[in-house]
Formats: structure tokens, C-alpha cells, sequence
């Protein structure tokens, strides 16, 4: 299939109930009760302490130092969602910033994920407009050649297709796939229920060698205690 020079103008969404209902739980939890899967490689980090974010993906292919697809995929963006935008190679330039943010932000748009660079960071911070970035860069971009908006991307290893679900907080970003994101808000609301069960046990003095079983194991395997 031909990806570049494309915009598809009506990808199908993730239901807003499952994006509320995973907007609840934490990367690491929606991770793990997902399979491990998913997860963005751990270059990609808040660009302030605090950002958050949970949304519908509207993808973006860039072509590096050049931002102009950014500008295409605004216009693509509803309520809720989150730009995620992928580069056909590596590129640490400073793709986005506060006039787009604003742009953005008017169009609804709860942040952005970009393997890429970001700037004008305290305004962004001021804004409380989310972004997770591979670079906090000021070298500015170009607009001179086409990429594509609404394609799969693989974003920092992980595949995004438009109208997935994108969470990203302090831990990371995880995406969920359209299609399970009922069945993956789910597990992890039973993942944190089992935790906090544990969390009590803990919190009673008891050790993870006991709640875990892992003395027997252990022992298999030949642990030696010396006194």
C-alpha cells in the first residue's frame, strides 16, 4: 500500500467509553495487562514533569526537518485526540512547538507523541498541552516534502494505527489497539485489584518470597542461606 503523500481523512476512532476507562490506569499497568506489549522504547519522555495523556491516535509520517505534516495533520484532529507522529528515519529536530501546540489545542487535541524533537518547552509547561518526544531540540524544520497523515507508524518500535489508543504518563507510552481496548481496560482494572490486595499484605509486613511461593524455587535451584 502506497503510505506517502496520503491523508485518510476518516479513520475509525477506539470507543470513547474504553478510551475513559484506560485513561484510569497508569502505562505500567495497562502494559502488563495487555501481555507486554505495546510499549514505545524509553527514549520517549514527558517534556515536563507532570505531562499525561490518554487519547485517540492520528498518525502522522514525517521526513526529517520537516514538520509540514504536522500542519496537515491538524486538520485531521478531533476532540480527544492524540497526534502520533513517526519519521521515515531518524531525526532529533525540532518538529513542534508552541504555535502548534495552540493550534492543537484548539482543535481538541488532549497532546502529542513524536519520535522526534520538541521546543518552546516552558510554554508547553504553561499550557499544560502534554508532549513525549525523543529530543527537547530548538533547531527549527522545513516545509518542502510530503509524508502522510492516518497510516500505520511504527513510533519508537511500537505500531500505531490511526484510531488506536495512546497513554503516555511518567512511566512511558503504551499503545492499545483499537480493537482491544475494552478487553485491555479489563485486565488492568483486575490487575490493580490484585495488586492492592497484595499492596495490604506488604503493607502488613509480609514478604514477596512468602506472597510469590518463591522459597520452593529457590531452594530448587540451590539457594543457600549462610548464618
Amino acid at each position: 500500500m502506497h503510505h506517502l503523500g496520503v491523508v485518510h481523512r476518516r479513520p475509525e476512532r477506539a470507543d470513547r467509553t474504553a478510551v475513559e476507562a484506560l485513561s484510569r490506569f497508569g502505562v505500567a499497568t495497562v502494559h502488563e495487562a495487555m501481555g507486554r506489549l505495546g510499549l514505545m522504547r524509553p527514549y520517549i519522555r514527558p517534556v515536563y514533569e507532570g505531562a499525561r495523556l490518554c487519547g485517540t491516535a492520528v498518525t502522522v509520517l514525517l521526513q526529517p526537518g520537516d514538520n509540514w505534516m504536522l500542519h496537515v495533520a491538524a486538520e485531521q484532529v478531533q476532540e480527544g485526540d492524540v497526534v502520533v507522529a513517526g519519521c521515515t528515519t531518524q531525526s532529533e529536530d525540532g518538529f513542534f512547538g508552541e504555535l502548534l501546540a495552540t493550534s492543537l489545542r484548539a482543535r481538541g487535541a488532549a497532546g502529542l507523541v513524536i519520535d522526534g524533537g520538541c521546543r518552546d518547552i516552558d510554554d508547553l509547561r504553561r499550557m499544560d498541552f502534554p508532549v513525549f518526544s525523543r529530543a527537547v531540540n530548538a533547531k527549527g524544520t522545513v516545509k518542502a516534502t510530503l509524508g502522510s497523515v492516518n497510516v500505520p507508524v511504527v513510533v519508537a518500535n511500537a505500531l500505531v494505527n490511526p484510531g488506536d489508543i495512546v497513554l503516555a504518563d511518567a512511566d512511558g507510552v503504551v499503545v492499545v489497539p483499537r480493537t482491544r481496548a475494552a478487553e485491555v481496560a479489563e485486565a488492568a482494572a483486575r490487575r490493580e485489584d490484585a495488586e492492592e490486595a497484595k499492596r495490604e499484605r506488604f503493607r502488613a509486613g509480609e514478604l514477596g518470597l512468602d506472597i510469590y511461593g518463591m522459597r520452593g524455587p529457590l531452594a530448587e535451584l540451590g539457594l543457600t542461606y549462610l548464618d
